[in-house]
């Protein structure tokens, strides 16, 4: 991914107010991420824990979808698997919900998917991040298919947010 800016990040979202954008805490650290290793930006906001963003290049456009993650109480034994880029983890896994963008976001109609709780998917698949003891499924696949799988699979949960 290339790197991105402020600017482009708070303009990239669909589901959220040109205010809220403009409110949300973007990471000061732009310069130090590993934008070599990304397929998306995430993150979560330290003071809002509760809130996770991610920003994705989608058919040649930004897209940014804000979520909000659940706090199921989920026992930290129970495996759980994230449906973007299919690592397992213990505890690591988050149910994120995002308002529709819209008409259907303003009626309060969301989507959720099970997603890595730190957004850190692009790292898992590159095996730069662990989640621990048999958090990889033994896969024939490449890592460009591995890559584009969970991209896929952002993408579909992004084009449910904006429809």
């Amino acid at each position: 991914m290339k790197p991105l800016t402020e600017r482009e990040i708070r303009s990239a979202f669909v589901n959220c107010t040109k205010g809220e954008a403009t409110r949300m805490r973007i990471p000061h650290d732009l310069a130090d991420r590993p934008w070599d290793d990304l397929d998306y930006f995430g993150w979560r906001d330290p003071q809002a824990p509760d809130r996770a963003y991610l920003v994705a290049e989608l058919d040649g456009r930004l897209r940014g979808v804000a979520l909000r993650a659940s706090h199921t109480g989920a026992s930290l034994t129970r495996r759980s698997m994230c449906s973007v880029c299919v690592t397992t983890h213990t505890g690591g896994v988050s149910l994120m919900v995002a308002p529709k963008a819209g008409k259907a976001g303003k009626q309060g109609n969301s989507v959720g998917a099970y997603i890595c709780s730190d957004l850190a998917c692009s790292l898992y698949v590159r095996g730069k991040k662990d989640a621990g003891m048999g958090s990889r499924l033994h896969e024939t696949l490449t890592l460009e298919e591995k890559v584009e799988r969970a991209m896929a699979n952002l993408a579909t949960f992004v084009a449910k947010v904006i429809a």
